[in-house]
C-alpha cells in the first residue's frame, strides 16, 4: 500500500467529537455547519451492511463486502472501525484525506472504542478531541426519557454505555483536548464553536 498523504490533514487538522447519545452533539453540529456553509464535512464510513431504502454508495456510506472491508483493515486504511449487530463500520483515513483536500475540516462524530483507536492510530496525524457531556447521569436519564423513542431496554443500554463514556472522558488516559458540558444549550454551542472555530469567530 502506498503511504497515506498526511499534508492536507496536518493543514486542516480534523475534530474527533464524542459524547454520549442524548449530549447535544447532532443539534450543536447542525448549527454549527448551518453557520458556517463549506467550512466542514463528515467522511462518509464504509460498512459491509446492505443498503437500506434510497441510501447510495458514497452518499450515506461506502458499502463494501466483508472481504474488502477486512484487506482494508489490514492495509491500515481505517482511522477506526467496529463491528455492530454482525456488520462492521468504519471511517478510511482516505475519506478522511478527501474532506482535507477540499479545503474542509473534518468533523468525526464517533463512539469511545473509535476514539481510543484514532488516538493510537500509527500513522494518522492527530486530531483535536472534543467531549461533550450532558450535566450528569440524572439529566442525561430525563433526557433520553423525554424523547419517548426508546424503549426501557434501549434507554438503560445508552445509560450503560453513556456512564462508560463519560468515566472514559475523565480518566488520565482519555485523549480529550477538551470537555465541554452541555448544561445550557447557547453556552455550550459558543464552546464548541470556539474550539471548533477559534475565538474570532
Amino acid at each position: 500500500m502506498a503511504p497515506t498523504s498526511t499534508a492536507a490533514i496536518k493543514a486542516h487538522t480534523p475534530i474527533v467529537i464524542s459524547g454520549p447519545s442524548g449530549a447535544g452533539k447532532s443539534t450543536i453540529l447542525t448549527r454549527l455547519f448551518d453557520e458556517y456553509p463549506g467550512k466542514f464535512g463528515f467522511s462518509v464510513s464504509h460498512t459491509t451492511r446492505a443498503p437500506r431504502g434510497s441510501e447510495q454508495n458514497g452518499k450515506e456510506y461506502h458499502f463494501v463486502t466483508k472481504e474488502e472491508f477486512l484487506d482494508l483493515v489490514g492495509k491500515k486504511g481505517f482511522v477506526e472501525h467496529a463491528q455492530f449487530s454482525g456488520n462492521h463500520y468504519g471511517t478510511s483515513v482516505k475519506a478522511v484525506e478527501d474532506i482535507a483536500e477540499k479545503g474542509q475540516i473534518c468533523i468525526l462524530d464517533i463512539e469511545m472504542e473509535g476514539v481510543k483507536q484514532v488516538a493510537n492510530h500509527p500513522t494518522f496525524p492527530r486530531p483535536r478531541f472534543l467531549f461533550l457531556s450532558p450535566p450528569s447521569k440524572e439529566v442525561l436519564e430525563q433526557r433520553l426519557r423525554g424523547r419517548a423513542t426508546d424503549k426501557e431496554e434501549a434507554i438503560l443500554k445508552r445509560l450503560k454505555q453513556a456512564e462508560a463514556e463519560m468515566d472514559f472522558a475523565n480518566s488520565p488516559d482519555a485523549p480529550h483536548d477538551k470537555i465541554i458540558v452541555n448544561d445550557d444549550l447557547e453556552k455550550a454551542y459558543q464552546e464548541v464553536k470556539e474550539f471548533i472555530v477559534g475565538k474570532e469567530a
